[in-house]
């Protein structure tokens, strides 16, 4: 019996104090068959051609002076978290990418290390980006202080967005199931297709939060030359 609705969501599952629900994260190593490193196979072709494709995109929204080899760096969290987001689609497979736990422990550091790197090698452009261009004088001193306060939250807004947007569609779906026994048969066939179309959804959702995450991470990075 649920104590709470949010409780399905709670990492609860352990052994000697130690919780397992957040292995789940490392459930998409399965999902990789050991040939995929030794032939190119027809899934090498197709995750070649995404990585490529990502790294086209993440390197036009990159700054021209950024190091070689840091697109990669927002790839592996695009993998990352879609690999997370889709596994948690699978029945008795904890979600880990909704909690703050997890998000918020990546988009911290990473938006930590682009602050640090531009405050001390970039110092003089990192003033420039409080005060956009054409602001009148009189309302500069506000621009800094909203400006400073809109970069200071860009890690909570990144984890809270990912947290959220899974929280939702999970939530949404675990209460649709929980009404499915007090349905007649009309209405469970109609439960079962509407569950259908909701989890076609979700898995749309789990990429495009992935691929949102990793953009706006790379945007942040850009402002930082």
């Amino acid at each position: 019996m649920m104590t709470n609705l949010f409780s399905t969501f709670d990492p609860s599952t352990n052994i000697l104090n130690l919780s397992l629900n957040w292995t789940s994260s490392f459930l998409g190593l399965l999902l990789v068959p050991s040939m995929f490193w030794l032939t190119p196979s027809r899934i090498n072709i197709i995750w070649n051609k995404l990585n490529l494709t990502l790294h086209n995109e993440f390197k036009i929204l990159m700054n021209p002076k950024s190091f070689n080899g840091t697109t990669f760096i927002f790839i592996s969290i695009f993998t990352m978290m879609m690999f997370n987001n889709s596994m948690g689609l699978f029945p008795y497979i904890f979600t880990s990418t909704s909690h703050l736990t997890l998000t918020f422990t990546i988009a911290l550091p990473m938006w930590l290390s682009f602050m640090l790197f531009g405050w001390i090698n970039y110092t003089n452009h990192m003033f420039t980006h409080l005060v956009p261009q054409g602001t009148p004088p009189m309302l500069m001193s506000f621009m800094v202080l909203i400006e400073t306060i809109s970069n200071i939250i860009r890690p909570g807004t990144l984890a809270v967005r990912l947290t959220a947007n899974m929280i939702a569609g999970h939530l949404l779906l675990t209460l649709l199931g929980n009404t499915g026994p007090s349905m007649t048969t009309k209405l469970i066939s109609l439960l079962i297709i509407t569950q259908m179309m909701l989890l076609i959804l979700e898995s749309a959702v789990a990429v495009i939060q992935a691929y949102v995450f990793s953009i706006l991470s790379t945007l942040y990075s850009s402002e930082v030359y």
